[in-house]
């Protein structure tokens, strides 16, 4: 199970929760799984945010593993330049 930490204005589409455990081998599947719990919050996942599995920060992380045990921070997208 993932520790899941939703950083941001995200609190806004979950009733104030900000951290949980959640069962998901990857983004994509942790996505669902939180649209599942929260359909509010839905929406507003995959778009402009960056996800970071135990530090490593992904923009395009829809496809990432999650390994048992990480703790996941979903945040806003990171601007590079």
């Amino acid at each position: 199970m993932a520790h899941v930490v939703l950083i941001g204005n995200l609190r806004q589409y979950t009733g104030g929760v900000t951290e949980l455990d959640i069962a998901a081998a990857s983004v994509r599947q942790l996505f669902a799984r939180l649209t599942e719990k929260f359909p509010e919050l839905g929406p507003h996942l995959e778009d402009g945010l960056a996800v970071a599995i135990d530090g490593q920060i992904y923009q395009d992380a829809l496809l990432e593993p999650i390994p048992e045990n990480s703790e996941v921070h979903i945040l806003p997208q990171i601007a590079g330049g």
